[in-house]
């Protein structure tokens, strides 16, 4: 699998699975857009040292619509183009419905959902002209199971489906592929921190009996970037275990 000189730009990558997803491009050969709201770290950028590919450090925020525009325009001057979109950016705020405030429904509605628009937005006229793209969108197993105290992450991740199947039909004419992949409990420095009773618990609900490591995550996205998952669109890959399965 060879994607040596095309320009990724993954969102929220500074940690987790949106960090061992610029890291499987670069192995890969494709310059990268390291994203995040907060300044990348020289520390990080240190990571990508010894790839021998290109890596932009571009902050911001991906739910304001204006700032999603103005850091793809960043990313096309020092790159030329963002030939692959990768929406994995993403807050919790859990609650049940009935205690949950307004500011906590409309803000994971915005970071997961919301800047799929503003990103894909912002792209696709690139891809449209190139007659090239990529767009994969991070979702997660409960946007297709749901999970109590979660009606605003599980709405959001929902909203992903349904949104990348219909940019799936409206794009497929211009050689640009729309698919999502729904990860489930991986190993991440977010989910090592549950308390281990607890996640001893969440483990045993999983068939295959263990977390699933970022880099599984990354190896899918990578290939449906390629021209060997080309003929893959509109759909969703759970990468989650077993523990739901469609």
């Amino acid at each position: 699998m060879e994607l040596s000189n095309k320009n990724v730009f993954v969102t929220g990558s500074t940690r987790g699975i949106g960090l061992a997803i610029a890291h499987k491009f670069a192995s890969l050969g494709a310059n990268v857009v390291l994203n995040g709201r907060s300044a990348i770290s020289e520390e990080l950028l240190a990571q990508f040292a010894d790839y021998g590919v290109k890596v932009v450090a571009i902050s911001g925020d991906v739910s304001d619509n204006a700032d999603a525009k103005r850091m793809v325009d960043e990313a096309v001057a020092a790159l030329g183009s963002v030939d692959i979109l990768i929406n994995n950016a993403g807050i919790t705020k859990d609650g049940m419905l009935h205690k949950m405030p307004e500011e906590n429904w409309h803000a994971v509605i915005e970071t997961n959902l919301t800047s799929c628009f503003n990103m894909c937005r912002a792209v696709i006229a690139g891809m449209r002209e190139r007659t090239y793209g990529r767009i994969i969108n991070i979702s997660s197993i409960n946007g297709a199971k749901g999970q109590a105290g979660q009606t605003n992450y599980s709405a959001a991740k929902a909203g992903m489906h349904g949104f990348s199947k219909a940019l799936a039909q409206e794009l497929a004419s211009k050689g640009v592929t729309v698919n999502t992949v729904s990860p489930g409990y991986v190993g991440t420095d977010m989910v090592r921190a549950i308390r281990e009773d607890v996640l001893e618990k969440i483990v045993a609900t999983i068939p295959v009996k263990r977390l699933g490591e970022p880099k599984e995550i990354a190896s899918m996205v990578s290939w449906l970037a390629s021209n060997e998952g080309g003929y893959a669109t509109g759909a969703e890959f759970s990468v989650n275990g077993g523990q739901h399965m469609q």
